[in-house]
């Protein structure tokens, strides 16, 4: 049976490949809410919930495609750094949300250099494999 179309709740902890997690739901108490199959969550996690069950447990391996996509060196943006007001205070390698046309968005600042900033618009996450333990708590 499939849990497309369902609403569910499940726990979860996501994990590189050096073993690092960068994600858990168990920190904070509290599973994850989401339809399945709605284009909520990233294309691997969704397809691997629709086949769980009830209470299932299962661990995932998915590659860059199946998660963020593949690093785009294309998404490295050089801005002037005039477009920035307090440039200066622009903090080299930390996430920022940047304020655009079409709304917020995360970003990295990789460097300034001949007036220009460097912006890395590409997910922190994008090019590298995800594995997640996932567990389906509720179904809808």
């Amino acid at each position: 049976m499939s849990l497309k179309g369902k609403n569910v709740k499940v726990h979860y902890t996501g994990t590189l490949d050096d073993g690092s997690k960068f994600d858990s739901s168990y920190d904070r108490n509290e599973p994850l809410p989401f339809t399945v199959g709605a284009g909520m969550m990233i294309p691997g996690f969704d397809a691997a919930v629709a086949e769980m069950e009830l209470g299932e447990k299962r661990t995932i391996r998915l590659e860059p495609a199946e998660a963020y996509g593949e690093y785009d060196p294309a998404r490295v943006l050089q801005v002037p750094c005039s477009n920035f007001p307090n440039w200066e205070q622009m903090p080299i390698g930390e996430p920022v949300m940047l304020s655009t046309p079409y709304g917020p968005m995360p970003a990295t600042c990789l460097k300034v250099e001949n007036e220009m900033l460097f912006i890395d618009t590409n997910h922190e996450l994008a090019g590298k494999a995800l594995t997640f333990e996932i567990e389906v708590v509720e179904v809808h």
